[in-house]
Protein backbone atom coordinates (compact mmCIF):
# COMPACT_ATOMS: atom_id res chain seq x y z
CA UNK A 1 0.00 0.00 0.00
CA UNK A 2 1.09 3.48 -0.68
CA UNK A 3 0.36 6.55 1.36
CA UNK A 4 0.42 9.77 -1.03
CA UNK A 5 1.28 12.63 0.94
CA UNK A 6 -0.53 15.99 0.47
CA UNK A 7 2.29 17.18 -2.20
CA UNK A 8 1.55 14.55 -4.57
CA UNK A 9 -2.39 14.78 -4.33
CA UNK A 10 -1.89 18.83 -5.01
CA UNK A 11 -0.03 17.46 -7.99
CA UNK A 12 -2.25 14.96 -9.17
CA UNK A 13 -5.45 17.43 -8.40
CA UNK A 14 -4.06 19.81 -10.72
CA UNK A 15 -2.34 18.14 -13.15
CA UNK A 16 -3.98 14.43 -13.18
CA UNK A 17 -0.77 12.41 -12.64
CA UNK A 18 -1.11 9.50 -14.62
CA UNK A 19 0.66 7.33 -12.11
CA UNK A 20 -1.32 8.35 -9.71
CA UNK A 21 -4.59 7.19 -11.65
CA UNK A 22 -2.89 4.07 -11.80
CA UNK A 23 -2.42 3.30 -8.82
CA UNK A 24 -5.65 4.73 -7.46
CA UNK A 25 -7.12 2.12 -10.27
CA UNK A 26 -5.50 -0.72 -8.71
CA UNK A 27 -6.23 0.18 -4.98
CA UNK A 28 -3.02 0.59 -3.97
CA UNK A 29 -3.15 4.02 -2.34
CA UNK A 30 -4.22 4.37 1.33
CA UNK A 31 -5.28 7.55 2.48
CA UNK A 32 -4.63 9.69 6.57
CA UNK A 33 -7.38 11.87 7.39
CA UNK A 34 -5.02 14.93 7.82
CA UNK A 35 -4.71 14.78 3.98
CA UNK A 36 -8.02 14.68 3.59
CA UNK A 37 -8.22 17.40 6.28
CA UNK A 38 -5.65 20.09 4.04
CA UNK A 39 -7.13 19.01 1.04
CA UNK A 40 -10.35 20.37 2.14
CA UNK A 41 -8.57 23.50 2.91
CA UNK A 42 -7.87 24.26 -0.79
CA UNK A 43 -10.32 25.04 -3.84
CA UNK A 44 -11.48 21.76 -5.66
CA UNK A 45 -13.63 20.84 -8.22
CA UNK A 46 -16.73 18.82 -7.84
CA UNK A 47 -15.53 19.62 -3.73
CA UNK A 48 -18.18 17.08 -2.01
CA UNK A 49 -17.39 13.87 -4.43
CA UNK A 50 -13.41 14.95 -4.53
CA UNK A 51 -13.58 14.55 -0.55
CA UNK A 52 -15.96 11.92 -0.42
CA UNK A 53 -13.83 9.76 -2.67
CA UNK A 54 -10.51 10.27 -1.01
CA UNK A 55 -12.39 9.26 2.36
CA UNK A 56 -13.78 6.36 0.80
CA UNK A 57 -10.01 4.89 0.49
CA UNK A 58 -8.73 2.06 3.24
CA UNK A 59 -6.81 4.27 5.95
CA UNK A 60 -3.98 3.73 7.42
CA UNK A 61 -3.69 3.90 10.75
CA UNK A 62 -3.64 7.32 12.44
CA UNK A 63 -1.07 7.34 14.92
CA UNK A 64 -1.64 8.83 18.90
CA UNK A 65 0.43 12.09 19.72
CA UNK A 66 2.60 9.96 22.18
CA UNK A 67 2.95 7.44 19.33
CA UNK A 68 4.69 10.30 16.90
CA UNK A 69 6.80 12.08 19.78
CA UNK A 70 8.22 8.40 20.44
CA UNK A 71 8.58 7.76 16.76
CA UNK A 72 10.69 11.73 16.91
CA UNK A 73 12.66 10.63 19.31
CA UNK A 74 13.31 7.02 18.80
CA UNK A 75 14.85 7.91 15.32
CA UNK A 76 16.37 11.50 16.15
CA UNK A 77 13.90 13.16 13.35
CA UNK A 78 13.78 16.20 15.16
CA UNK A 79 15.54 19.46 13.00
CA UNK A 80 14.89 17.69 9.98
CA UNK A 81 12.72 20.10 8.47
CA UNK A 82 9.69 18.33 8.55
CA UNK A 83 5.96 19.45 10.64
CA UNK A 84 3.79 17.72 12.56
CA UNK A 85 1.45 16.38 9.82
CA UNK A 86 4.80 14.95 7.76
CA UNK A 87 5.81 13.30 11.39
CA UNK A 88 2.28 11.78 11.60
CA UNK A 89 2.24 10.63 7.89
CA UNK A 90 5.90 9.06 8.65
CA UNK A 91 4.67 7.48 11.90
CA UNK A 92 1.28 5.80 10.15
CA UNK A 93 3.16 4.34 7.28
CA UNK A 94 5.70 2.88 10.28
CA UNK A 95 1.93 1.74 11.89
CA UNK A 96 0.56 0.40 9.39
CA UNK A 97 2.46 -2.90 7.76
CA UNK A 98 3.27 -2.83 4.01
CA UNK A 99 2.90 1.09 3.99
CA UNK A 100 5.71 3.04 1.95
CA UNK A 101 5.33 6.73 1.49
CA UNK A 102 5.10 8.72 -1.81
CA UNK A 103 6.10 12.80 -1.40
CA UNK A 104 7.76 15.55 -3.38
CA UNK A 105 9.05 16.95 -0.12
CA UNK A 106 12.41 16.82 0.32
CA UNK A 107 12.50 16.35 4.05
CA UNK A 108 10.15 13.46 3.95
CA UNK A 109 11.74 11.75 0.94
CA UNK A 110 15.11 11.76 3.31
CA UNK A 111 13.66 10.67 6.39
CA UNK A 112 11.55 7.96 4.40
CA UNK A 113 14.07 6.76 2.45
CA UNK A 114 16.30 6.42 5.98
CA UNK A 115 13.43 4.51 7.83
CA UNK A 116 13.01 2.16 4.25
CA UNK A 117 9.34 2.87 4.01
CA UNK A 118 9.58 5.69 0.66
CA UNK A 119 7.91 4.49 -2.08
CA UNK A 120 9.22 3.95 -5.19
CA UNK A 121 9.54 7.08 -7.37
CA UNK A 122 7.61 6.96 -10.72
Amino acid sequence: MILADTSVWVDHLRNRNPEMEKRLGMGKIAMHPFIVAEISLGSLKNRQQRLADMEALLEVKVAQLSEVRHMIEAHALYSKGMGLTDAHLIASCLLTPGTQLWTRDAAMEKVAKTLGILAPQP
